[in-house]
């Protein structure tokens, strides 16, 4: 049998388990509630028929941009953002893999935790991923006067693109900076004359309201927020701990990401920036860390073989997703010590080290469980992944990109 026939024969086997798994359960939620919204009902009042009081959770502008899909049935708007989603992730890894790499880091890609969810769940992350890639590794880098379009409609539509616009400010970018925060200003005011009560709820106080996200202490919440509140007594966020190891992984997050821009590696930079807005939101679900795939490139090009280790070792764990096997209630006991163990070798100043494992380990006292230790591990997986990385992740002294561009340097990088 020709590959072609056998080809023929298992993509439609494993589209159909795919959706049978899934079922787009999100992009059904955001299709109910635009739908509500369009007969005459509260947008962010909406509950979905499903578990939990699911609803809308994104910005006015979000919901405009679903309108199209609200008008069509679910699979028919699964499938086409699904088909979209792929073509996006092919487009932005040819900007940083050639050749024949390019069909092996797509199929290595779709099998990770952030990108099979991504499309299971009808989501937009690998969008706006392009969006923001794009919007660096070709305007960018062509020098182009619209720099910066590409992240400012991302954070219109999402909030965390949004530390995008803060790295731009970080390499001395003004123009891009300011073409980013003007284009998303721009939609987002043109949402508020189209839905002034939505502009006013969503941004006078529902963005705030992180619990209407989901539970903090999820196992799913791969973010700073989520790991302090899995190891957390009462099993919420301690306000103080979380913003000093924010501002810890800020700091040292864009700190590296400006470093490797001046050096040429702006594929590093992207992958730090992307890695620390995950870490600092409120709320990172596992199908939001579409950045971890770039940050695996980049340590996997190092000619050091330690690092390409490294990266088979976190790929490995993106594709089976070991936090899914454990129970959340038995790893929080000794999330303590492996998350404040994980932070502190990786902190690269005594600051961070300091502020780190202080706010961890003012939450809750080390578990001696063996069997705790591993299962905290399991559970904060992607969250202790990213830190190691953000603090870790190597920079290389050029970067050469996949795609030619005239007038290609450093300097206008």
């Amino acid at each position: 049998m020709s590959r072609r026939w056998l080809l023929l024969l298992v993509v439609p086997v494993v589209a159909w388990a795919f959706d049978r798994h899934y079922r787009f359960f999100d992009m059904a939620i955001y299709q109910g509630a635009v739908r509500w919204w369009l007969a005459g009902g509260d947008l962010y009042g909406y509950h979905a028929p499903v578990r939990g009081a699911l609803g809308f959770t994104y910005p006015p502008f979000a919901a405009l941009m679903i309108v199209p899909a609200a008008l069509v049935p679910l699979q028919v708007a699964g499938w086409l953002i699904t088909v979209l989603s792929l073509l996006a992730l092919a487009g932005t890894l040819g900007l940083l893999v050639r050749g024949k790499l390019l069909i092996v880091g797509v199929v290595a890609a779709l099998a990770t935790e952030p990108v099979r969810q991504t499309l299971g769940l009808g989501q937009v992350n690998l969008l706006l991923f392009a969006l923001v890639v794009a919007d660096l590794l070709l305007l960018g880098r062509a020098g182009s006067r619209w720099t910066g379009v590409g992240i400012g409609i991302a954070t219109a539509i999402k909030l965390t693109p949004g530390l995008f616009i803060v790295y731009l400010l970080a390499t001395r970018r003004w123009r891009a900076a300011g073409v980013a925060a003007g284009t998303s200003a721009l939609l987002t005011v043109a949402a508020g004359l189209i839905a002034p009560r939505e502009t006013m709820q969503y941004f006078g106080f529902l963005m705030w309201e992180t619990a209407r996200v989901g539970a903090a202490d999820a196992v799913a919440n791969q973010s700073l927020a989520g790991l302090l509140a899995r190891v957390s007594a009462d099993h919420t966020v301690p306000r103080t701990g979380w913003l000093l190891l924010c501002l810890a992984a800020v700091v040292a997050g864009l700190h590296r990401a400006a470093r490797a821009h001046a050096a040429g590696d702006e594929v590093t930079a992207l992958a730090l920036t992307g890695l620390t807005a995950n870490l600092i939101t409120p709320v990172a679900w596992t199908h939001h860390l579409v950045f971890l795939p770039v940050a695996l490139i980049a340590l996997a090009r190092s000619p050091l073989r330690r690092h390409r280790i490294g990266a088979a070792a976190c790929y490995a764990l993106a594709l089976l997703s070991p936090i899914w096997w454990v129970d959340p209630a038995a790893s929080s006991g000794a999330a303590s010590f492996a998350a404040a163990s994980a932070i502190s070798a990786a902190s690269v100043t005594s600051v961070t080290s300091v502020a780190s494992v202080a706010s961890v380990t003012s939450v809750t006292s080390v578990a001696a469980s063996a069997g705790g230790v591993v299962s905290a591990l399991a559970a904060d997986t992607f969250v202790l992944m990213m830190l190691v990385l953000v603090f870790r992740l190597p920079i290389r002294s050029a970067d050469v990109p996949a795609v030619r561009l005239p007038a290609l340097s450093a300097q206008n990088a």
